[in-house]
């Protein structure tokens, strides 16, 4: 009951006060005065910012949903929506620029869930990776009797197969032992990739995204990774095999949520495919090499799924405000889900920011990294995990954490935990501390209430080398000194 409570009050927010939209096609020009508009119409909370050119020099262009626009607050996650990558699937290009006018005047409007989204949330909207293909599409309008006609972009190439294909070397880690995240490219990237895919790979680059959608057509399904079956082809022949990722259960429970909150998608009857929940691992659909999502988890932080959102490639006209009827609720709740999991800032004792540092949970093979700022982002189901921060130079720290759901037992700490526990205290939700072990004294215990994302700082402290000890030999002779032996630190 409670949850069918949540749903009635989510759709409530949405329906009220309801931003008025225009349902039709956008040509370039009107995408972009359809972004400087709704810039113009709340400047105060978006941006619009290119990130690079297509092939025939179109701008790429993204608008910023934030309440400091073009500023990373720390511990503020960053998530994204891309659109029409394949150039002749064009709902969610319409999709995209109707939530960016949706977003803009139910925040004028004081839409509560709204407001408490941009507030909290740095949303980037890029309604159209690939114009120049759009505009081939278009040109042809709904009734493309050539079913690819505009999928490529100006040189002819499919952006969903242009990415560097990092599944090929995380798979043979898996077996002989090697990174898990952040995998490293090919030092001739930039010659093998179209200027539209090194565009987005400078932009995911660019930005700590944690979460994102890439929205496509031709089937209705939400699909995640891995895209590239673990035993890709043989003898030729393609192969369709389940290949999950380390966070498979999170991944399926985030297109689970979009699904679900789809007018029709989670029914798993659509275009004449069946997929149980309306959703997909994309090996298991079919097999697909250098694709975006799969990149997105491989060499940054951020995990992404991939939407596709109508059977039709290019629906009509009148058919897009059904569509946005059946997509607006789904939309938001996806963007929501940034906000599940941990967070937090590792510092050193001297309370610096540091960059880069890995975060690993124990049990799953698959670790993140803090930002530029020293903030992480960690999206996580419910349950309790073990996570250590790392960093070169430092001792790792380790803690355990709970994350909701479930209200948390507090319990009477000494005087010792107090001033730990007042640093790790965070507004919003009640911590409790404890040691793991009398062999782990730096561990903790942290519990949070499930409608806050619980916050986990590490501080810490700088590796002390081992000193030189200094010990006899036999001496052979009289007069000789006593040698000291150097013994190498150990590896924390």
């Amino acid at each position: 009951m409670s949850g069918l409570l949540s749903v009635f009050f989510h759709l409530l927010l949405l329906f009220k006060l309801v931003a008025p939209v225009t349902f039709r096609h956008h040509r370039y020009d009107d995408l972009v005065r359809t972004l400087y508009k709704v810039h113009n119409e709340c400047p105060y909370i978006t941006r619009v910012y290119s990130i690079g050119r297509s092939v025939k020099g179109r701008h790429l262009y993204v608008l910023e949903f934030s309440d400091y626009p073009g500023i990373h607050e720390p511990l503020e996650p960053e998530v994204k929506y891309v659109g029409n990558m394949h150039g002749n699937e064009v709902l969610g290009r319409e999709l995209l620029l109707q939530l960016a006018e949706f977003l803009c005047e139910e925040f004028r409007n004081a839409n509560q869930r709204i407001v408490r989204l941009v507030e909290g949330t740095r949303v980037h909207i890029m309604p159209s990776m690939n114009p120049d293909g759009y505009e081939v599409a278009a040109a042809q309008g709904a009734d493309i009797s050539g079913y690819l006609v505009g999928r490529n972009n100006a040189n002819g190439v499919d952006l969903n197969r242009n990415f560097p294909d990092l599944n090929t070397y995380v798979y043979y880690n898996e077996k002989h032992g090697g990174p898990n995240h952040h995998l490293p490219l090919p030092d001739n990237w930039k010659s093998q990739v179209e200027p539209e895919t090194e565009a987005v790979i400078h932009w995911i680059r660019s930005f700590n995204f944690v979460l994102s959608a890439n929205l496509h057509g031709g089937a209705v399904v939400a699909n995640y990774p891995y895209d590239k079956s673990l035993e890709h082809r043989v003898r030729g022949v393609r192969r369709t095999a389940n290949t999950p990722t380390p966070d498979d259960k999170l991944f399926q429970k985030l297109a689970k949520v979009y699904s679900y909150a789809h007018g029709w998608m989670h029914q798993g009857w659509n275009c004449g495919d069946y997929f149980p929940d309306g959703i997909t691992n994309g090996a298991s659909w079919y097999s697909l090499s250098k694709g975006m999502q799969d990149f997105n988890y491989l060499h940054t932080n951020c995990f992404e799924i991939t939407l596709e959102l109508s059977c039709d490639k290019f629906p009509r006209q009148e058919e897009l405000q059904r569509e946005w009827l059946g997509n607006r609720e789904a939309l938001i709740q996806f963007l929501e889900q940034v906000h599940q999991g941990i967070k937090g800032m590792v510092l050193d004792e001297n309370y610096n920011n540091l960059a880069e540092a890995v975060i690993s949970v124990s049990g799953i093979n698959h670790d993140v990294t803090s930002g530029d700022h020293g903030d992480y982002f960690r999206l996580l189901l419910p349950g309790t995990y073990t996570v250590t921060a790392t960093a070169p130079g430092f001792d790792p720290e380790t803690v355990t954490v709970t994350v909701g759901p479930g209200e948390p037992k507090l319990r009477s700490i000494g005087p010792r935990e107090e001033k730990r526990k007042k640093d790790y205290l965070l507004e919003g939700f009640h911590v409790t501390v404890k040691p793991l072990s009398h062999h782990l004294p730096e561990s903790r215990v942290l519990f949070a209430f499930p409608h806050s994302l619980p916050e986990v700082n590490f501080h810490l402290k700088r590796s002390i080398p081992q000193a030189t000890p200094t010990r006899r030999v036999p001496n052979p002779g009289h007069g000789r000194r006593v040698l000291p032996k150097k013994v190498q630190p150990r590896v924390s």
